[in-house]
This record gives structure tokens, sequence and C-alpha cells, in this order.
């Protein structure tokens, strides 16, 4: 039922609202909820879409007496198959219904020897539906309640309608979110299975596909992945190299990640890619000629061209796939250049595919232009679809048709006819496309490189923490004993005392490494109240509720928990940056020297409820490491805050108290220092 997954999709955001899914929440939420629609069909349908018993008081009573009228007929017929001895007679033992009438199905030779009503044969024509004459009163009955049945069944179905048309609007606003999340969560679907990310869409980003794969092809395993990127400044690639090389593969890997990413589908690409928003993408490709229409492969590429033209502004993609191969390769290849010098100055993006040598060099001569080749191995000549940039590379169209079986004769004239015209670079490209194969090499085993010192970086930082995160717990454990050793009487004040500056420093030390300088601190000024924070010594995330300016402190909400810190000890939240420190701004002070400061309200409790209090405060704020504490009890008669001081001055933790400063809370308020 839609009501019951609509409801069911609400409830689950509804658990995870601090998690900031503000959008997803909008996209379920966005619309008011049927109540009296989902509550009515809820009560009225089971999940499969059947009326309920208990939608109405006569439709339930209906159908109680219609099982009570299959339990006496079943409870009759077995009586009279026993009295009558028919069971021979019978090709089942159980009786049937036919025509919403309950019947027996006896054997067509007996349908003479038994008195009552047959009501149908079966296909072999080997049995008929009978009815004995003593189910005739019960089935008349039976036909009766059955039509109040669709009356009552009726009735719920029209008031059902009545509450979806009076909410229609409703209605379809939970049908078309559930519709939305099932998209999304198609697309997640693809994700996983793709092994892809979301591409980031930005304004003015250059096009760079980081280890790019093809779509089709990604699932398959067994897919070479492709860096495909221009420079700044440039905004065509036009790539060369040789056949089957895969020139048109990486042409249509850009076209297809491009039109997913601007989907908002996941790309099988590494994070760190990002592309422009085009809103038009343009190709030519593959073979449209048509005797029928007489046109040629050439004709067909042109008309495309001017169909679309008026179309391409700067939003524009162009993909272009030998464009002009199916005419006189120098015209050709001028017209290409044309196209290309066209596509820069409309600032449209455009990715080409071409053999013309012009071409090539036009890519490496021509500002605004990147040339990049696909690479083969230089000993075997089997591609390695693999792109290289800021080069061209050669056709090696006789390799390829010698792979392919060409006879040798051919070739070797083809060769002679090579060499005659004088145009022969090959041993130039294939110089270049080893020097680049090695490169190429280079280029990923420092990327491996680089991949095993991260890896190994992470896991000592990780085990670091690890390590750290027991010896915290270790000294904060010995803290503990310390202060219950002294309430047990088993140390003295001073002995307590020590110990605990002993636990403190340690703290401190094991404390220190986790402060890193990775990102900036705030300045004081530039703290503003419901600022989301980082507070450093627990790296957790708070919000600022209070700002003393006297102080120089902010009272942060940490989960709860609200306390008095400096500037120097927050950070800006995940994902967010600290506003720039004035000029002459300094950070200073120990990370861990009076950092957190923690406040207790006592006011209105009872002398021993209020010092049973004080006294789990003090052992958590010794747990969490506080430095200052802020104890609330209000002016009065004085009487609990002669009690408070009595406590505090035999607690060996304390190293101080005193009363706050009058803009603070004056007598009303006292201030503690922990050791």
């Amino acid at each position: 039922m839609v009501f019951g997954q609509a409801e069911t999709v609400r409830e689950s955001l509804s658990k995870y609202e601090e998690r900031g899914w503000d959008e997803l929440n909008d996209t379920v939420f966005n619309t008011p909820w049927p109540q009296a629609a989902a509550s009515g069909i809820n009560r009225c349908l089971d999940p499969e879409g059947r009326i309920k018993d208990e939608s109405t008081p006569e439709l339930s009573d209906v159908r109680r007496e219609i099982r009570n009228i299959h339990q006496r007929c079943t409870r009759h017929v077995k009586d009279y198959v026993l009295r009558e001895d028919l069971s021979h007679a019978l090709q089942d033992e159980f009786m049937t219904v036919s025509a919403d009438r309950y019947v027996l199905p006896l054997k067509a030779n007996f349908k003479g020897r038994v008195q009552g009503i047959i009501h149908d044969y079966s296909q072999s024509g080997e049995t008929c539906y009978f009815e004995p004459m003593f189910l005739v009163e019960t089935n008349n009955r039976l036909q009766e309640l059955k039509r109040e049945e669709r009356e009552e069944e009726l009735k719920v179905l029209r008031y059902l309608t009545d509450l979806v048309r009076r909410e229609r609007d409703a209605v379809l606003g939970a049908y078309e979110s559930l519709v939305t999340l099932d998209v999304l969560m198609a697309k997640v679907a693809l994700g996983d299975a793709l092994d892809g990310t979301v591409i980031e869409v930005r304004e003015g980003a250059v096009p760079n596909l980081k280890q790019v794969r093809h779509p089709l092809l990604a699932q398959t395993g067994n897919v070479q992945a492709l860096d495909i990127s221009l420079v700044e400044g440039a905004r065509s690639l036009v790539v060369s190299g040789g056949n089957a090389g895969g020139k048109t593969v990486c042409l249509k890997t850009l076209g297809l990640a491009a039109l997913m990413a601007m989907s908002g589908l996941p790309v099988p690409a590494d994070e760190g890619s990002v592309l422009p928003p085009w809103k038009d993408i343009f190709v030519v490709m593959g073979d449209e000629q048509s005797l029928d229409e007489h046109v040629s492969t050439f004709t067909a590429q042109i008309s495309y061209i001017r169909r679309v033209w008026d179309l391409v502004d700067e939003n524009s993609l162009f993909i272009l796939d030998e464009f002009g191969a199916g005419t006189d390769p120098t015209q050709g290849a001028a017209l290409a250049q044309a196209v290309i010098d066209s596509l820069l100055e409309r600032r449209a993006m455009s990715v080409v595919a071409t053999h013309f040598p012009a071409l090539k060099a036009y890519a490496m001569a021509t500002e605004g232009v990147r040339a990049a080749c696909v690479l083969f191995d230089p000993s075997t000549k089997q591609p390695l679809f693999q792109l290289a940039y800021d080069q061209v590379g050669a056709s090696i169209a006789l390799d390829v048709a010698r792979e392919n079986g060409l006879p040798e004769d051919i070739l070797d004239k083809a060769e002679r006819y090579l060499l005659m015209d004088g145009s022969d670079t090959s041993a130039v490209l294939d110089r270049l496309n080893a020097l680049a194969v090695e490169r190429e090499k280079e280029i990923r085993e420092a990327a491996d490189q680089r991949r095993r010192m991260e890896h190994k970086r992470e896991t000592l930082e990780a085990d670091f923490e690890r390590k750290k995160g027991r010896l915290i717990k270790e000294i904060q454990s010995e803290a503990q004993n310390v202060v219950h050793q002294w309430k047990k009487d088993r140390i003295s004040r001073k002995q307590a005392q020590k110990k605990l500056a002993d636990a403190r420093e340690k703290l401190a030390e094991a404390d220190k490494p986790a402060v890193k300088a990775q990102k900036p601190v705030f300045s004081f000024e530039s703290l503003k109240q419901g600022m989301k924070v980082t507070y450093t010594a627990w790296n957790r995330e708070g919000e600022i509720v209070e700002i003393n300016q006297r102080k120089k402190q902010a009272k942060v909400d940490v989960g709860g928990v609200a306390m008095w810190v400096k500037a120097e000890h927050l950070q800006p939240a995940s994902g967010g940056q600290a506003p720039a420190a004035p000029k002459g701004g300094k950070v200073k002070g120990d990370p861990v020297d009076s950092i957190v400061t923690l406040s207790l309200d006592l006011r209105g409790r009872r002398a021993d409820e209020a010092l049973a209090e004080l006294d789990r405060f003090l052992d958590e704020a010794l747990l969490k490491g506080a430095g200052r504490l802020e104890i609330v009890h209000g002016r009065g008669t004085g009487a609990l805050r002669r009690e408070i001081h009595e406590f505090l001055k035999h607690y060996p933790a304390v190293a101080s108290f005193n009363l706050a400063p009058e803009d603070m809370g004056g007598d009303g308020m006292t201030e503690v220092s922990l050791t």
C-alpha cells in the first residue's frame, strides 16, 4: 500500500533528523500528510488491498455468517457422503464452489443415482458439479449474504474514495514523494553496481574525469580506466592514434559520463572528478549514410551540424568522431579545423577523434586546443587503451591491417607507396609513443607509491589515536580510583591531590599530539552566537550559545554539556572555514590549560540533594578533563552556599574556589579551579 510505504519512509527519516538530510526530508515532507485518507485506508484495507472485516460492523456480521455457512455445509456434506456411501462416486473428497454455490464433484456416470441439481461439467466431461437438495436452501441464503457483502464493500470503497478526493493534493504529494525516493534509491543501486561516485558539476569548471570507465563496460570488471581532462584555457581536445586504440570509446565514455552527471546519476569515476554544467551535448558519430535518401557519410555529418548549429553556445559539448573522413582528406581536415575554430569562438567545448595529420598539427599549434593520443605497446603494437596528453599518435593502419590478416604482398606495396610519397613519419611517432608509454608507467608507479604512503600514514594515525584513547581511559580510570580511595579514607587529601595532579599532567601529554594545525582556529572577534564549531580537546561539534566579552570566552553546547571555552580551542565545524583572524591577532595557550568550564545549577535543591549531585558532577568533570567549574547556588539565605563551600574545602581535586565577580553572578555563583 502506498500510504503504508509513505508512512514507513516518514517515520524512518524522522529518526535521523540530526544527520542533516534537509533536502531528503523536504522531498518526503514537502506536502501535507493526508491524515484522514491514510487513516481510513489503513483501517479498512489490508496490505494486499483487500477490504478488512472490521471496516464496518455490518460487513463483519455478514462475513461471519458466511463463514458459519461454510462450516455447516462442510459438516453436512461429510455426514451426507457417509450416510449415502458416496465416497466412491466423488472425484474428490472435498466439496467445491461453482457459481458461488457449494457443490460436490460427482463422477459423471453417477449423476442419475443421486437427487440434486447439476450446475456444470469439467472440460473432460468426466466430472459434474452436483448440488444435493439439502444444500439448496443453504446456498440460496449464501447468495443473499454475498449480495449484502458486495453492498457493504461498495459502501466502504465509496467512503474511502470520498476521503481521497477531499485530500487529493496531499495524496498525490505522498505518491510523488515515493516516486522521487524510488528514483533516488535506483540511483544508489546504480552507483553501487558501477562502484560510481557523484561527479561535482560546477560553473566554470575545467572538465576533469579521473579514472573514468565506460558505464556500459564498468560492470564487466575488465575495462581500462581513462583520465579525460582539459587544462585551463583549453576548450577543445583532439584525440589521435591507432585504429582500434580506443578513441571512439574515449568519446563515448565522456559523453555518457556527462549525461549521467547532468542527470544526477553516479558515474564510474574516482572522487575529485568535475565537469561544467553542459546544457546540450551534440554528437557526430557513426555512419548515417542512406541510399534511399541519397545521403553519404559526409553529407549526413554536414546535415546534422547544419540542424543544430544555431543551438550551440558556451554551455554546449560537441563530440566529433572522425569528422570529415568521408571526403578528400585535405578538404576534410580543413573543414574540421574550421568547425573547431567556430566552436572555440562560441566558447563551446569539443572533443574530436581524428586520423588527419593536418588536424594533429593544428591541435599541437593552436591556442585553446589540447592534443592527446591513444597509446599502444611499442613491441607488440597492441593498444593499451590509455591516453597521453600534449602529443599526437600515429594511425598505424598498416600494423592493424597486418594484425587482421591482410596479405603481405598488399602490405609491402603499401609501404613502398608510403615511402615514395615521402610522408612516412611513423618512426618519429613510434618514438614519441614509446616515450609516452614510459612516462605513463612512471606516473602510475608514482601514484601507486603515493597511495601506499597515504595508506601507511592513515594506519599510523589510526594506531596513534587508538593508543592515545586507551591511555586517556587509563588515566581517567586512575583519577576516578583516586577519588574513590579518598572517599573511603584510604588516602589523605594531600595524597589524592598529588595523584590527581600527576594524572592531569599525563592527560595533558596524551592530548597534545591531537591538537593539529591543519585547520585554522578562531579569533575571539570572529565568534558569533549560534555558530557551529568543533571543540578540539574532545573533537566534538557544538554550538556557541553565549559569549563573554570580559573573559574573552564562549559558552559552547557540546552534546548537551555547556562549557566556557577560549577561542583558540575552537575550530570550524566539519566542512566549514574559520573567519580570518584580524591583523595582529595571536593564537596562544596550552590546549589543556583550563580550556573546559562546566556549569552546574543547584538552585532550589535541598542541601543533601545538592551535595549528592555536586559529588557526581565533580567526578564527571575529572573524567572529562575539566579545569574550571561554575556552581550556581543562588543567594537566598546563604545556607546552600555554606554547605557547598564546606564540601569543596575537603574535596581533594579542588585547588581553589571563590565567589564569582558581580557581573557573573556575585555571591550567587561559586567558581572552582580543579588541580
